[in-house]
């Protein structure tokens, strides 16, 4: 059995994402034995959690951890990157890989930060990273070595599938990847409301919608068109036919394109560009 290569990955910030990627990177058993640490300015309860739950180790000053890790993950809110970054100016090395995990970032907001010809990586996971099934959007600076591109590899795979794309692509989809799943579990919750309002027990009904969603999805990633699938459940005339002229009547689709707008619109007004340029 070959030895499993010790790389040590540094989380600054311990958020929903910081957790969720912890948790598929321990879980996934590749070519690489990781050391974890992770920062947390504050909230220690959110530190000592993680590290009871992933036995990773707890850091006080992220800047003497960052000098002796491999990999450096940004996992704070947008509006502390300038900070982080500043501080990583003087004590990066050539041979790291800096990774941001937060929305607006951007690559070239990274590269910028940081010295002449860094390493940098803009991840977009969504939260189903903590259960290995996310859909991760990654934008790759032009230095990243073969050996850090291998190691970001490994760090995708235990999140789940990704798609390595532009920058600007990472804003453009961050919206259908990253925010619509709250918008499938608006979704999800419509119809375990319905599902109750009929006598089912809420749990069941959690179970029923649950299980059709993952049938559904399993069904779209055959490679199938979603609107040749929907033919495959209608007859015309018949009675999903009627559910579905109702959604159309209702421009259910138009609401959608509105949703994923606003959230990309947010999303650049929140940036920190946007803030210097205010």
């Amino acid at each position: 059995m070959n030895k499993l290569t010790k790389v040590r990955v540094l989380f600054i910030g311990a958020g929903r994402m910081a957790r969720a990627m912890v948790s598929g990177m321990v879980r996934q058993q590749g070519t690489i034995d990781w050391e974890v640490h992770v920062a947390n300015r504050s909230n220690s309860d959110r530190l000592a959690e993680l590290v009871r739950a992933f036995d990773v180790k707890a850091v006080r000053d992220w800047r003497t951890s960052a000098q002796q890790a491999d990999v450096i993950v940004l996992a704070m809110p947008p509006d502390e990157h300038h900070k982080v970054l500043a501080g990583l100016w003087s004590i990066i090395r050539p041979e790291q890989l800096v990774a941001s995990v937060a929305a607006g970032i951007g690559l070239s907001g990274l590269e910028a930060a940081l010295p002449q010809g860094a390493q940098c990586a803009w991840m977009m996971p969504n939260t189903a990273a903590g259960i290995g099934e996310s859909m991760t959007l990654c934008a790759i600076g032009d230095f990243v070595t073969e050996r850090n591109r291998h190691r970001l590899d490994e760090i995708l795979g235990g999140l789940g599938r990704s798609f390595i794309c532009t920058e600007q692509q990472v804003h453009d989809l961050t919206a259908i990847t990253g925010s619509a799943p709250a918008f499938a579990f608006q979704f999800a919750k419509a119809l375990e409301d319905s599902a109750t309002q009929f006598g089912v027990d809420p749990h069941d009904a959690r179970n029923l919608v649950g299980q059709m969603m993952l049938g559904a999805a399993k069904l779209m990633l055959t490679g199938q068109e979603p609107l040749a699938l929907a033919a495959e459940v209608t007859t015309p005339g018949g009675a999903t036919a009627a559910g579905l002229a109702v959604l159309e009547q209702t421009h259910f689709a138009k609401h959608l394109q509105a949703a994923v707008d606003a959230t990309n619109s947010r999303a650049r007004a929140l940036s920190p560009k946007s803030a210097e340029n205010a």
